[in-house]
């Protein structure tokens, strides 16, 4: 057992007081797991685009104050009572879905969407008791998408926790919490190219060029990336594109530049931006009789998805995907072992690093539109 299982921690977290602002680094109390839970001490951490739109409470009822933070690799310091499959020193990947391994989804072979532990982020409290394990001089600080990383410590649900291979580097595999597992699984989990196959990724930001990886992988011949941002195109290059298109360099639709491009269309797509305009002409885009799109980004909640009957009649195949339909505890591990194995590479996606201190810094990139992930170092 951990010295200070079952103790109060007094720790350094990134704190939200308010949308918007500047998060502010305070001594935090950090409560012992209870039931089914665990405390991590975090070694690693990186900022993602839902962290900063969470914290920008656009369109949202705000809920602050707040520790944001998904993206993290770490070690159990302590388990809660009936946590049998993780113990005080292993390394581990936190991750905003769970696995239960216990309802219907989790025990289907075609989902990885948990009944108990899916993505919540309405919720910022404990599932146990409706509390939470955070507190600054005796105020409850909420936490989010159960899982809270931007602090030294945290407590997660047993079941948002990967187990993961200890020789793995933390500051590497970290980003596999989100959105590179959820691009690279879009690819090689859904649309599944074949060894040869043509494959458009739409956005090429962190999640699309993850995808782009997953078809470098599956080896596909021609990865083709589409961005409004000609500027992506050339660090596009290190993740297996061969070819771009700007839509606004063309005066047609892109699926038809796209068409014409491949002799009738892609035979796959991956579409990584949330914009709808992107995911018809995803969908569009791909060959009659064999074409398969996927999308991956999340649209707004008027969006409608409109296109012809006849695409479907014509045997094009629209997907959906929800983190790359990996389950996290059982499939996350594996992941893992692609960039042990040198067959993933993580190093190209971490463009910036800061110390803890300065995590401003990183949503000052993210912002700017600077890199694809700033990775935060707890421990300076």
């Amino acid at each position: 057992m951990s010295s200070t299982a079952g103790q109060v921690i007094s720790c350094k977290a990134a704190v939200a007081w308010e949308a918007g602002k500047p998060l502010v680094i305070e001594e935090v109390e950090v409560a012992p797991p209870q039931a089914m839970e665990v405390r991590l001490k975090i070694l690693f951490t990186s900022l993602c685009h839902t962290d900063v739109y969470f914290w920008e409470a656009k369109g949202q009822t705000p809920m602050f104050p707040r520790i944001f933070g998904h993206e993290a690799g770490g070690i159990v310091e302590s388990v809660g009572e009936g946590v049998t499959d993780l113990e005080p020193g292993d390394h581990v990947l936190p991750v905003f879905t769970g696995e239960c391994k216990e309802c219907r989804h989790c025990k289907s072979e075609e989902s990885n969407m948990c009944d108990l532990l899916r993505i919540n982020t309405d919720r910022g409290v404990m599932l146990n008791d409706g509390k939470t394990r955070f507190s600054v001089r005796g105020q409850p600080i909420y936490h989010f998408v159960g899982t809270s990383t931007f602090s030294e410590y945290t407590v997660v649900h047993s079941g948002c926790v990967a187990k993961i291979n200890p020789a793995a580097p933390l500051d590497k595999v970290c980003v596999l919490s989100c959105g590179i597992s959820t691009g690279l699984g879009a690819t090689l989990n859904v649309a599944k190219p074949e060894k040869g196959s043509s494959v458009a990724i739409f956005g090429l930001g962190a999640v699309g060029l993850a995808a782009a990886e997953g078809a470098r992988i599956a080896g596909a011949s021609r990865i083709i990336g589409v961005d409004l941002n000609s500027n992506r195109f050339e660090e596009a290059k290190k993740f297996g594109v061969t070819e771009f298109v700007n839509p606004k360099d063309y005066n047609k639709p892109v699926q038809e530049v796209i068409a014409e491009m491949t002799d009738g269309g892609v035979d796959r797509s991956v579409e990584c931006t949330g914009s709808i305009n992107a995911m018809i002409s995803a969908f569009e885009c791909v060959h009659d009789g064999w074409g398969v799109a996927v999308l991956v980004g999340v649209p707004n909640k008027d969006d409608s998805f409109k296109t012809h009957p006849m695409n479907f009649l014509n045997e094009k195949t629209l997907k959906g995907t929800f983190f790359g339909n990996y389950k996290p505890r059982s499939d996350l591990p594996s992941v893992v072992e692609k960039y042990m194995n040198k067959e993933l590479e993580l190093e190209k996606f971490v463009t910036h690093e800061v110390p803890f201190s300065e995590i401003n810094k990183a949503f000052e990139y993210m912002l700017s539109g600077a890199g694809l992930r700033c990775l935060i170092r707890m421990d300076a």
